[in-house]
């Protein structure tokens, strides 16, 4: 079963949680590494060097697939603010996407701000668009009321884009959050839902894990060019920003954020959500275990 079925029949409820499947375009056993791990001056070129690093775009996205890239684009604030996803970073994986085969790559978030102007000031909607993606407003009217059957969250609103397209890759940036201390991959999953979003503040640790264990992108893909430190999660200052010049990819959004907690100088076990996951059995948060790629270029 595809994951475009999967997902259908689950809306209906016609499918345990526990049946389902990672999705199409994970990667095969083999020698390729779990994690890349890249430094370096330009955002697109370490996001590219990532992805190959990890066997190329073409281990997670087949001929003929409709494309998600999920970024944070929540907030009204320009790159240099680091509230948002780099736009050089999502542009590049829209071009790679698109060079692999994807049929069409869509790029969309629910923002926390005013939309159009979080799309604009981010930068994401012109890179975006650059790259060859068509560019979503989160509209009310797109919304259906879907079955997750999580620890938390039973069922929930959410964009049928992301129910209906054949792969998504998440690409959130890495900074400090009020809540839960750090806003990475797992909390990049709240974008995708409609309906009272600050309802999943009463736990939101666990939120997150029953998100990310519905969603399961094919491709994680962290940026830490420029990280959040201070003031999360919309910052405002430049201060409150620190450059990494990094990215990390990976098959196991677990391990990628656990890497990213490293950048904060955080324990991955002192955060909440990356145990629930780790005992949920949605990755690891012993990254170093992991076959890694780890470069500067």
């Amino acid at each position: 079963m595809d994951r475009r079925t999967f997902i259908k029949n689950a809306a209906l409820g016609s499918l345990a949680f526990s049946l389902h499947p990672s999705l199409a375009g994970q990667p095969p056993a083999g020698r390729q590494p779990n994690l890349a791990y890249i430094t370096g001056e330009s955002p697109a070129a370490i996001t590219k060097e990532a992805v190959a690093a990890l066997g190329g775009m073409k281990r997670f996205v087949g001929r003929g697939d409709v494309v998600i890239v999920k970024p944070n684009i929540g907030w009204d604030r320009t790159p240099e603010m680091a509230a948002n996803t780099n736009p050089d970073v999502v542009r590049a994986l829209v071009e790679m996407s698109l060079e692999a085969g994807a049929k069409e790559v869509k790029v969309m978030d629910n923002t926390t701000n005013q939309a159009k102007r979080c799309y604009i000031r981010s930068g994401i909607q012109e890179a975006a668009r650059a790259g060859g993606a068509k560019v979503l407003f989160t509209d009310d009217f797109r919304l259906k009321k879907t079955t997750l059957n999580g620890e938390w969250i039973k069922e929930w609103e959410i964009f049928s884009d992301f129910l209906e397209a054949d792969k998504i890759i998440n690409v959130p940036i890495a900074k400090v959050h009020s809540l839960t201390r750090l806003s990475m991959s797992m909390k990049n999953w709240l974008g995708a839902l409609g309906g009272p979003r600050n309802q999943l503040h009463q736990k939101l640790d666990q939120a997150m894990v029953d998100l990310a264990a519905f969603f399961k992108p094919a491709l994680t893909v962290l940026d830490a060019y420029r990280i959040l430190v201070r003031n999360g999660p919309q910052g405002g200052r430049l201060s409150d920003t620190k450059v990494l010049k990094t990215v990390v990819a990976g098959t196991d959004q677990v391990a990628v954020d656990a890497v990213g907690a490293s950048f904060f100088d955080a324990k991955p076990e002192e955060l909440l959500y990356l145990k629930i996951a780790q005992q949920k059995g949605l990755g690891t948060y012993e990254w170093e275990k992991l076959a890694v790629e780890k470069r500067t270029i």
